[in-house]
């Protein structure tokens, strides 16, 4: 897909500062430092749209990227070891939660997983509840880049084993880096897009 613009529209705290243009939302989940703000700046091929930050946990709200007036990126807050108080990660699990278990126009889940490393317990517990509400899943191993050729097919089977990847969900090789993977995690966020009757 070419990008020809993007543009932060808001960063949201609650529902009634969630976008009202009725364009199809694909939100993005993942832990702390995976990788989420160098993905969508490798997506839409700029460099800073999405800031990104050597401090887990400094996204806290849920951030709205209009992507060619045709569909947002949503961005969720990392999950994992992000050094907030408690307090701040219970207010960021509602707000996940009600975004990702009452937005009508969420037409699916980006889950960003290390490809370095094994899930996590974080992980798996996100991938279970995107499968307990039925949620369209594109699972994209970041930082694909740091895994020499021949190794990455055995971590890429320890993410399937480790949240026991559902075989209608793709998993992607994705290196923010050099771009692989991007072409293919394009492709299907177009097919989850489509395929949603309601755009």
């Amino acid at each position: 897909m070419k990008v020809t613009q993007a543009e932060l529209v808001i960063s949201a705290v609650k529902p009634a500062q969630y976008p009202t243009d009725a364009l199809p939302e694909i939100a993005l989940a993942g832990r702390s430092n995976v990788g989420k703000s160098s993905l969508i700046n490798r997506l839409i091929n700029r460099k800073n749209l999405a800031r990104t930050s050597s401090r887990p946990g400094k996204t806290q709200t849920l951030n709205f990227y209009r992507i060619n007036n045709q569909l947002y990126f949503a961005d969720m807050p990392g999950y994992g070891f992000a050094r907030v108080p408690q307090s701040v990660k219970a207010a960021w699990g509602r707000m996940i939660e009600g975004y990702l278990s009452s937005r009508e126009r969420l037409c699916g889940v980006i889950q960003l997983i290390d490809l370095r490393h094994p899930p996590t317990r974080d992980d798996r517990t996100m991938y279970d509840y995107l499968k307990h509400y039925d949620l369209p899943t594109i699972v994209v191993a970041t930082k694909a880049d740091k895994i020499t050729r021949g190794r990455r097919q055995q971590h890429l089977k320890e993410i399937r084993k480790g949240i026991e990847l559902d075989p209608s969900d793709p998993l992607l090789p994705f290196s923010s880096q050099t771009g692989q993977g991007k072409e293919e995690l394009w492709k299907e966020i177009r097919r989850l897009t489509e395929a949603d009757s309601r755009f």
